[in-house]
């Protein structure tokens, strides 16, 4: 367990900068994963104050409960997807926050765990979920969704340009026997691929996976909701922080904070507003935060990593 307590979460400094934390404040953790963040963040807690811990992963909730222990008396565990922050928060009796961070995509332990099926450098399951009470897997999306779909995904959530040849081979393989592992459908991905493909830095299957794991939890959406929940959620002069890891989760936290920071909807012809709105947050700052060149050393992971921060006005 030592060597999981040593992990450091990307942009960690970064992190607890943006939020200026209070130490009788309360504060979410809307992706506990390891309990990196959520480490810091109760250590500058006095017992006034509270942090909620959500994850859709139980098992990430056990053991990062091990980690957070010295700080029990300050803390929350809740076991949801943050796309329904709202009913959480209101279930824990929280209706205000002084602070809140969101660290998005596929966690380090999912990805390290093979049995989990996320990641394309083991045989395992195809399973790919984040919460494993969940009924939807990788395999029910591999083995029977229309191949259509599956183009879909891959070219809309992987961003893979030969999502049509990688669907089509999907479905021949599937025709003559279930893909079962991460292995099996690892190779029909690449016997789809262009050789000139096969001889990119970036391993063949990366995008169809990921394409596959953002459908299989529906992540997307998940980050729509919760961007609409939390920031009617913070109390003035609380602040948000975000980390993205590709462009589809920046795309929608970046529209989401843009739209709460211009307030006013009106077309630009109208002379005057007549929306009403008024602007919600502040962007602290306005451009995203990227993680250090010492950071990007220390942990390859970190490399698409982009923070943005936001104040309540």
């Amino acid at each position: 367990m030592a060597g999981t307590f040593s992990h450091r979460p990307v942009l960690l400094d970064e992190c607890i900068d943006g939020l200026n934390i209070r130490p009788d404040g309360i504060y979410i953790d809307g992706t506990l994963g390891r309990g990196g963040h959520s480490e810091q963040i109760a250590m500058r807690l006095t017992q006034g104050g509270r942090l909620i811990c959500i994850d859709r992963d139980i098992q990430a909730i056990r053991e990062a409960g091990e980690r957070l222990a010295p700080f029990a008396d300050r803390i929350t565990f809740l076991h949801g997807n943050f796309g329904d922050l709202e009913t959480l928060l209101e279930e824990a009796g929280i209706p205000q926050a002084d602070g809140m961070l969101f660290d998005l995509g596929v966690s380090s332990p999912q990805l390290d765990d093979p049995e989990r099926g996320f990641s394309y450098m083991h045989d395992a399951p195809l399973d790919m979920r984040m919460n494993r009470d969940d009924a939807l897997t990788a395999w029910t999306v591999v083995n029977q969704w229309p191949r259509e779909e599956i183009r879909r995904i891959l070219y809309q959530y992987g961003e893979e340009r030969y999502a049509p040849a990688i669907s089509a081979a999907i479905e021949r393989a599937r025709e003559a026997a279930p893909i079962e592992t991460t292995g099996q459908l690892v190779e029909v991905i690449r016997s789809a691929m262009p050789a000139a493909a096969l001889r990119e830095k970036q391993h063949p299957a990366k995008r169809s996976f990921q394409g596959i794991r953002i459908a299989v939890n529906d992540e997307l959406t998940a980050i729509s909701r919760m961007m609409q929940a939390a920031i009617p959620r913070l109390r003035e002069g609380g602040r948000l922080a975000v980390i993205s890891f590709h462009s589809l989760e920046d795309r929608i936290v970046k529209s989401e904070l843009a739209a709460a920071a211009k307030g006013c909807d009106c077309p630009r012809e109208f002379p005057v507003c007549v929306c009403g709105k008024t602007p919600q947050v502040k962007l602290t700052p306005k451009k995203p935060i990227l993680p250090s060149q010492q950071e990007l050393t220390e942990n390859p992971r970190a490399r698409s990593a982009k923070l943005r921060v936001a104040e309540k006005l």
